[in-house]
């Protein structure tokens, strides 16, 4: 039989990735690890400094290189960082060798969401009209996932519940 590979969640910003993650890494009794928390800890600075100081292509290549280090890791939960799903090697892994989860929300909950955080690079200076193309877009990408959970109308602790009984029958 084929193992499994590691959990992988993806999606857009404030999708609740990071929080699914832990509480599913808590409960599987997996390692957790955030890509995003990950390359600030590794690079000293937060990811709107890292965008502001270094670029954002400069991030994107450190975090081809972060993600791909701990996609080798084995038996882990990993929340990846809103736009590294749309990195052809890090997609082509996670689709090949893993089982990949897309938190999908409707485009105003998240675009609510999105507002709600002021640690967003890619939102602080935009408008809703470019965060709704920039969700459609990556949505496109997203759907590439194994399994597609739509959060809207779960709760926390529903999407959790549903993700390890997908895991588990796998």
């Amino acid at each position: 039989m084929k193992s499994k590979g590691n959990i992988v969640f993806l999606g857009m910003m404030a999708s609740g990735k990071t929080s699914v993650g832990k509480l599913i890494s808590k409960k599987l009794k997996k390692e957790f690890f955030d890509t995003d928390q990950y390359i600030e800890n590794s690079l000293g600075m937060n990811i709107s400094k890292i965008f502001e100081t270094k670029g954002e292509d400069y991030f994107r290549k450190f975090e081809q290189k972060i993600s791909l280090e701990i996609l080798k890791k084995k038996d882990i939960v990993i929340s990846l960082g809103g736009g590294s799903f749309l990195n052809k090697k890090i997609r082509n892994e996670i689709l090949d060798n893993h089982l990949s989860f897309w938190l999908n929300w409707n485009n105003q909950i998240l675009i609510k969401r999105i507002r709600n955080s002021t640690k967003r690079p890619l939102a602080i200076n935009t408008s809703d009209k470019e965060l709704m193309n920039l969700i459609k877009i990556r949505s496109n990408i997203y759907s590439k996932a194994l399994y597609k959970i739509d959060c809207n109308e779960l709760s926390k602790l529903e999407v959790v519940n549903k993700i390890i009984n997908i895991y588990e029958t796998n």
